[in-house]
């Protein structure tokens, strides 16, 4: 029996949506029994990222053009595995004390996944916001997930309100490009926008109003200033492992929106957005970290890290407006890296809250060096590689980024300076963490706790790829060259 060439291509969909189902029918047959669904978990994800890079391993294009399978696809869908994997081994040490069940923790981040990946693959319009829908509405669920916590209660709100707001600002933005265009195809799109860029007409008010508004609803999805004020809310009540999850999944699937909806849909007519992602870019990254300079929180405080983070990715795509590829390269180099140390320090944060009742404040991590010195050496290696000390996966992140800007020139040269300066303040706050770490006491002494094997696996892995990636770029840089080939 021949298989129909749609279904291979959405194979590792399926998978995606198979994984979730075992999980949810091993925790019905065998309740409570917390290492067998972790177990399957673990070993679905497995089967999904071998049939992601099984089915990647050739161009596919299914569903009359709507479902791409290209090599942009193929690394963020492992990206997106990679990241709901170690979110799932970081999770039990925080959730069991508090009584909050991991078998539906693990399934409606997989189901996340699911959403996450058909973005990825998704080269029409009505197919994105399916996959962007599909992707942030588990979110808001895994928000409210200690609903029992008012802090986790009143960020599960807003960042639902604000996040159907921009979702419907996105799908009003859709439906006149649809209207006007003909066509929600993406190549479709970029046609029609072609012959605009090359003076065979104008661009009619309509037409401008509905990419005006598809920005606005993205810019909202990554929190890029002015369109952040969900973030530190939602960050600061969520648990702290959900936390880790939204500073990194739901960017990097809005990223993938960014890369079919600026790289490919609005292509044509880069030099006209361009000024608006520059400005974006040194909004987002200045407020992120001007903020971020007072917090005493440090979920909080790395909550406006996050948004800083994201005009640095922003720099990368302006790069490739300004005509470098290497911007494009950049910014996928850095969602990979970005990823891994960010979890990474949300891992230690709920490593440390381990005990209910202890919260996230800068006084929590007194003293961690001499009482966990595991713990905090791994801590000062993820704050490190956040500064973007060499020779981490952080500072690889920001060199290529900035080398791009450079490359680029003209207000690209000032974009990549005001990089710098950022970066640069960023380090007062990320190594004010080290220094309560190793030179302050703590107010009561606790004994060390003991943590389980997932979440030493975890960090293990997280430690690896933010130490091998800042030492051997070559085998990624391949990878995200390849990538950023198959849109720009």
């Amino acid at each position: 029996m021949t298989v129909p060439p749609d279904f291979v291509a959405v194979l590792p969909l399926v998978a995606a949506v198979l994984a979730a189902t075992a999980v949810l029918l091993v925790d019905l047959a065998l309740p409570g029994r917390r290492t067998a669904v972790l177990l399957t978990a673990l070993v679905a994800l497995a089967v999904v990222a071998l049939a992601v890079i099984a089915i990647g391993g050739e161009e596919r294009v299914a569903f009359g053009g709507a479902y791409t399978v290209d090599a942009l696809t193929t690394f963020l869908q492992i990206l997106f595995v990679a990241i709901i994997a170690l979110t799932v081994m970081f999770g039990p040490d925080y959730l069991v004390p508090r009584g909050l069940p991991v078998a539906e923790f693990a399934i409606v981040l997989i189901f996340a996944m699911t959403g996450a990946m058909l973005l990825a693959a998704s080269t029409d319009l009505l197919l994105l916001f399916l996959g962007l829908e599909l992707m942030v509405l588990p979110g808001y669920l895994l928000a409210a997930f200690h609903k029992s916590d008012g802090y986790s209660t009143e960020g599960a709100i807003k960042y639902f309100l604000l996040g159907s707001f921009s979702s419907a600002i996105f799908l009003f933005g859709l439906a006149f490009v649809w209207g006007l265009t003909g066509s929600t195809r993406v190549s479709d799109v970029a046609a029609v926008l072609s012959t605009f860029a090359a003076g065979q007409g104008t661009l009619s008010p309509g037409l401008a109003m509905g990419l005006a508004f598809m920005t606005t609803g993205v810019a909202f999805k990554i929190a890029a200033v002015p369109f952040h004020y969900w973030t530190p809310d939602a960050y600061q009540g969520s648990p702290t492992p959900v936390t880790g999850y939204l500073s990194v999944g739901p960017k990097i699937g809005a990223f993938a929106l960014i890369l079919r909806l600026f790289v490919e849909a609005m292509g044509p007519l880069r030099a006209d957005w361009l000024p608006v992602v520059i400005v974006l870019a040194a909004a987002t990254m200045t407020l992120g970290n001007l903020v971020a300079l007072t917090q005493n929180n440090v979920k909080r405080m790395l909550a406006y890290s996050s948004i800083a983070h994201t005009g640095y990715m922003l720099v990368g795509l302006a790069a490739w407006a300004a005509g470098r590829m290497e911007g494009l390269e950049g910014l996928l180099y850095y969602g990979a890296a970005y990823s891994f140390m960010n979890l990474g320090a949300f891992a230690v944060v709920a490593a440390l809250q381990k005990r209910s009742g202890v919260t996230s404040n800068l006084d929590t991590f007194a003293g961690l060096g001499r009482r966990e010195p595991l713990l905090g050496a791994l801590m000062v290696l993820f704050l490190l590689s956040l500064v973007g000390i060499p020779p981490t996966a952080g500072f690889f992140a920001k060199f290529y980024v900035i080398l791009a800007a450079v490359e680029a020139g003209g207000a690209l040269s000032v974009l990549a300076v005001i990089m710098v300066l950022n970066a640069a303040a960023a380090a007062f706050y990320y190594l004010r963490v080290v220094v309560y770490m190793y030179m302050r006491d703590p107010e009561t002494e606790q004994p060390a706790l003991r943590h389980g094997r997932l979440v030493w696996g975890g960090l293990a892995a997280a430690t690896a790829l933010t130490i091998l990636l800042g030492i051997i770029q070559g085998p990624l840089l391949d990878i995200v060259g390849e990538a950023a080939r198959a849109i720009g």
